[in-house]
């Protein structure tokens, strides 16, 4: 079934979400690399296949494809990604389930621990974001780039 194209019927709410969009990729200290390996992390979660296909296809360019493959296990992994990656995959998997994790007061200690306070804040807003984003690519089946072998 084709869904409507939700950017297109609700152009401003799409605005509103660039914006974010935005502020996360111009306006933090946060490195792009680490940016897109949240925003894949979370897609994953979510099954936002637009999503997995589009912030995959980001970090490539940037990442190897091994590192790329081994993130659904990045905490089985600490010799592959560096701490401050582990330290904010692992505050991303708490906030994107917050409703089984609660924002745990350990989860939340360790993520502090990682990052100065405004970016954390702006780790939460990325990791918020994406989401979003998830809650509506998933939903209207954005489509994917990818094609069949």
């Amino acid at each position: 079934m084709t869904r409507m194209n939700w950017y297109e019927v609700a152009p401003e709410g799409a605005k509103a979400l660039l914006g974010v969009h935005q502020y996360v990729m111009k306006n933090t200290n946060l490195p792009e690399e680490l940016i897109h390996l949240v925003f894949l992390r979370v897609s994953q979660i979510n099954g936002c296949a637009h999503c997995i296909d589009m912030h995959g296809r980001d970090l490539r360019k940037t990442m190897s494809v091994d590192k790329v493959a081994l993130l659904p296990v990045w905490d089985e992994l600490p010799h592959i990604f560096t701490d401050q990656q582990r330290a904010a995959l692992a505050w991303a998997e708490e906030v994107t389930r917050v409703s089984e994790t609660h924002a745990s007061d350990e989860a939340y200690a360790a993520a502090s621990a990682a990052f100065e306070p405004k970016d954390l804040v702006d780790l939460t807003i990325t990791i918020a974001a994406m989401n979003a984003f998830n809650r509506l690519g998933a939903p209207f089946r954005l489509p994917v780039s990818a094609k069949a072998a």
